[in-house]
């Protein structure tokens, strides 16, 4: 059974920083390829970032610069750091195994003073 359980969402204040996690089980975890989403209210999901099995990586405009993606093979973990946030970054964000079409149950992060 594919399990992807996202972790460390929260609230924080605007420039803040935050670092979500997706542990991955079920899958062969090193060889896929991995994404973050995520949905403000009202809107449409929209693609993050992504990461291939060789950590190769992929940015949103809205977020380049200020986000990293990056994998742990061994934890069977990918990770999200996010700097600088902004209000506009307010949204759940979900762990997506692009690979395999699994998606995680997301975790709220909001950006508010």
């Amino acid at each position: 059974q594919v399990q992807l359980v996202e972790s460390g969402g929260g609230l924080v204040q605007p420039g803040g920083s935050l670092r979500l996690s997706c542990a991955a089980s079920g899958i062969t975890f090193s060889i896929y390829t991995m994404g973050w989403y995520r949905q403000a209210p009202g809107k449409q999901r929209e693609w993050v970032a992504t990461i291939t099995s060789s950590s190769g990586t992929n940015y949103a405009e809205s977020v380049k610069g200020r986000f990293t993606i990056s994998r742990d093979n061994a934890k069977n973990t990918v990770y999200l750091q996010m700097n600088n946030l902004k209000p506009e970054d307010t949204a759940v964000y979900y762990c997506t195994s692009l690979s395999s079409g699994h998606w995680g149950q997301g975790t709220q992060v909001t950006v508010s003073s």
